[in-house]
């Protein structure tokens, strides 16, 4: 992965789209003196069978920024699309468009936006949509006609995007060494445990970590040998 950045937002969907692996690169980044900075679709409210939407949207989003700290991430901000609904469109491109904006990242990370995680495996609506606007508002954003009521309100274009990083590809072509990040990466993940309770009978820490090792195995013998967090990277 490009080393010569030195601000990166996170654009996801849902509370605990970037612990599957993305935030023990965000661990390795934050050590290296990077700022990284989150943005969230939604609050997840619809992600908990067991707990109503409006009692899980607080959950998820309390469990988000204790994830957050975790890997040194203090900004954690949600927009208010509905989980599970996600519209790509217009109306998110410019959300999206105007958190770029406001941060100024170089390097935007998103969500896998394919249709599928590989083979058979198909992806969720928020991910495709969420991915797919990031990658178009990683151009909106530099562009001063479009969304161009958002200089009105002290957003000027943002042009220093140079990478989107796609976690969670088929494809991935590009990826971190997390050898230092790894455990930090799992305690992160752990932050969410009224969600993972819902998702698995598997005891939280067990399941963490052998999601991570996954994960991270996964990616390493195509790269170097070392735990590793793979991304599609494109460059702008």
């Amino acid at each position: 992965m490009p080393t010569d950045f030195t601000r990166a937002l996170a654009i996801v969907a849902h509370p605990d789209d970037v612990e599957y692996g993305t935030a023990a690169a965000v661990a390795t980044w934050v050590d290296q003196g990077r700022e990284v900075s989150y943005l969230l679709a939604t609050r997840g409210e619809a992600g908990i069978d067991g707990i109503p939407p409006q009692e899980s949207a607080q959950v998820r989003e309390s469990e988000q920024r204790a994830s957050a700290r975790v890997v040194g991430v203090s900004t954690v901000e949600f927009l208010n699309h509905r989980d599970g609904v996600i519209e790509y469109g217009p109306a998110l491109r410019r959300d999206l468009t105007a958190a770029i904006r406001a941060h100024r990242p170089e390097l935007v990370i998103t969500i896998n936006h394919h249709d599928t995680w590989g083979g058979t495996t198909w992806n969720t609506p928020d991910h495709r949509a969420v991915g797919r606007a990031a990658l178009d508002a990683a151009a909106d954003a530099g562009n001063r006609w479009i969304f161009s009521e958002l200089g009105n309100e002290g957003l000027a274009p943002w042009d220093g995007v140079r990478w989107v990083a796609v976690a969670g590809s088929p494809w991935p072509t590009h990826a971190v060494d997390v050898t230092d990040g790894f455990e930090r990466g799992v305690r992160s993940l752990l932050e969410h445990r009224s969600y993972i309770e819902g998702l698995t009978d598997t005891d939280p820490r067990t399941y963490c970590r052998e999601v991570l090792d996954w994960i991270t195995g996964s990616a390493a013998p195509r790269f170097g040998g070392r735990p590793a967090v793979a991304f599609e990277l494109f460059a702008r």
